[in-house]
């Protein structure tokens, strides 16, 4: 997919209306809620009575015009009661933060003073999904569940609070402040989980092919494919030595 100048304008005045202004009043990390969190909420609906709303026993991060939409920027695990519930109800989409390029910022908590950033090695992709999707496997297949994993460029800002000598390994993560939004990938049944499988793919593949091809680790190229064959998107057709071989059946 690719974004729309529409969609970036609309991103943009999310992150100005909730970084920009709260945090002139308030500093980096002191809104209640996370500001990944807050800005996507803003995105996907700017009107405030459509916003938190109650349902149940549960709060909806959106609700509007009988769809529920959920910004989960955390593990998937705490959903599940939410799940059980909205789903019998309503549609639920489930937006899903994926950072593709990261610079990293460091407090240090007794003076206060801010590091110059520095850019991660590492992208994030659509298929760093599959780490979360695996805690919900089982509504994975529920026709009121859909998708939406969107990248974002994001500035992360972290304590100098960690165990290791430099105090950076174990640290805190403190906030995570989006700059960019740079692609959506919408998930609406099994059938649309073709942006998560890589298309260069042999007929034929392994967990190995699966891996490389995503350029994602064996384990989570593992992951991939018990959520994809949970949900009928792959099937295994054999094996190749002690591995299963797989075909794409979507």
């Amino acid at each position: 997919m690719s974004v729309s100048a529409y969609d970036e304008a609309l991103f943009h005045k999310a992150c100005e209306e909730i970084i920009h202004i709260e945090r002139e009043k308030n500093g980096i990390g002191t809104l209640q809620e996370k500001t990944v969190h807050a800005v996507l909420k803003q995105f996907y609906e700017p009107e405030l009575s459509h916003q938190e709303i109650r349902i149940g026993k549960f709060v909806a991060d959106i609700f509007r015009e009988e769809e529920i939409i959920e910004i989960q920027t955390r593990s998937f695990n705490s959903m599940r009661k939410k799940l059980d519930y909205f789903l019998e109800q309503y549609p639920v989409t489930i937006v899903y933060p994926i950072i593709h390029t990261k610079w990293l910022f460091w407090i240090d908590e007794e003076t206060g003073e801010v590091s110059k950033k520095r850019k991660s090695p590492r992208t994030g992709s659509p298929y760093d999904a599959y780490y979360e999707l695996y805690k919900i496997k089982p509504y994975l297949t529920h026709p009121n569940l859909h998708l939406c994993l969107v990248l974002i460029d994001a500035e992360e800002y972290r304590l100098l609070n960690g165990w290791s000598r430099d105090k950076k390994k174990g640290s805190t993560r403190y906030d995570r402040i989006p700059v960019k939004l740079v692609d959506e990938f919408y998930i609406g049944s099994p059938a649309e989980y073709g942006c998560v499988i890589p298309e260069n793919l042999p007929s034929h593949f392994t967990s190995k092919d699966f891996s490389k091809a995503a350029k994602i680790p064996r384990s989570l190229a593992q992951t991939a494919l018990n959520i994809l064959t949970y949900i009928k998107a792959v099937s295994r057709v054999g094996k190749q030595g002690n591995s299963w071989l797989y075909q794409v059946d979507i």
